[in-house]
């Protein structure tokens, strides 16, 4: 399938029905009084984040989504049905915004999460509704109410909590293959890897991460060069970065720390909050290197690019410190989930706080 994660909808909810102006009209019954009933509710326009989906390519190709008006209201006290919802499936961690003003409505973030994109017109009024002990025949009714109509943007940032970054060709692809359950494809040329993967690692019983692998990103890629600058807002709400770097590259002039030094700075133009994220360092391909050289070439790899945060030394083709690399991002993903949780307050009333056991 292929992988959209932006597009463009314009949504149009259904109008209230009309009131009705009836009387009652029976054998014997000479002024039997009004009896118009009022008119249905248009349908709403839902959305709905459905775990399964994980693109947004069905609405690249369906951008009209239009639910249906209200019934009028009619005679004999009956009033019109409401017009059908209808609801739109979306990708947990989709973002809604208006088109037109840029304000984001809604974000996606839980699956089975429900919102309303449009809503429908309420119904008219019948004249059933203007009697009164001064107005016994009343005549009056209101049209439905129009529903709402909007030109809407939607935007999936997927929900991950360790984000793989990195040049092409750096092993990012067949790190999350070795680690997770996530199958991509994997050759020995530039840009394998053309949208997100994601892979669910498991620790233990109960014990599991999700991990995205993204295009590889090259020098200017904030201005739009390659494919990782599209990709690049996936990162946005993961809690750690892992900077995958190969040590060992195919090509002799090229100089890793170079590549290192040239990721960090399109991270720090795109997004300063993506650049301030906490990120480590994975040096990959270790297998490629004679082990009495491995030290040597780490420690002057380190010296060179100034790096101070953890240091993570792997060969993703032979899963040789993929395990101990897991454990440590294991650890680092709860300690800030159980941060971002909310406290109670110190001050609580002890009245209301929970009994001793």
């Amino acid at each position: 399938m292929k992988f959209v994660d932006e597009a463009f909808i314009d949504v149009a909810a259904g109008d209230g029905g009309n009131g009705c102006v009836s009387f009652r009209h029976e054998k014997f019954k000479e002024f039997g009084g009004p009896d118009g009933g009022d008119g249905g509710r248009g349908g709403h326009v839902l959305a709905v984040a459905d775990p399964n989906l994980n693109t947004l390519v069905d609405f690249r190709y369906a951008r009209r989504h239009e639910a249906r008006r209200g019934q009028h209201g009619m005679g004999s006290d009956m009033f019109g049905a409401a017009g059908d919802d209808v609801t739109l499936r979306m990708p947990v961690g989709t973002i809604v915004t208006d088109a037109e003003t840029g304000e984001v409505l809604h974000e996606l973030l839980a699956p089975g999460e429900t919102v309303t994109l449009a809503k429908g017109g309420d119904g008219g009024f019948g004249n059933l509704r203007f009697k009164s002990s001064i107005n016994r025949a009343p005549r009056q009714k209101t049209p439905g109410w129009p529903g709402e109509r909007r030109s809407l943007k939607l935007e999936l940032k997927v929900l991950a909590d360790v984000g793989l970054l990195g040049m092409p060709n750096a092993g990012k692809s067949t790190l999350i293959s070795a680690v997770s359950n996530a199958r991509p494809r994997i050759a020995d040329y530039p840009f394998t890897t053309l949208h997100p993967n994601l892979g669910v690692v498991r620790i233990g019983p109960e014990q599991s991460f999700v991990v995205a692998d993204l295009p590889g990103l090259i020098e200017g890629a904030s201005e739009g060069a390659g494919l990782g600058h599209l990709f690049l807002r996936h990162l946005q709400r993961t809690r750690l970065l892992l900077h995958v770097v190969d040590l060992a590259p195919f090509d002799e002039g090229v100089d890793p720390v170079a590549q290192a030094k040239a990721i960090v700075a399109e991270l720090k133009k795109y997004d300063e909050a993506l650049y301030r994220k906490p990120r480590w360092l994975v040096l990959n391909k270790l297998d490629m290197i004679p082990e009495e050289e491995r030290a040597a070439k780490v420690k002057d790899f380190v010296r060179r690019l100034r790096f101070k945060g953890p240091v993570f030394e792997i060969s993703a083709l032979t899963r040789e410190g993929c395990e101990p690399l897991m454990q440590a991002a294991y650890q680092q993903v709860r300690t800030q989930q159980k941060a971002e949780q909310p406290t109670a307050p110190a001050d609580l009333d002890p009245r209301f706080s929970r009994p001793a056991d």
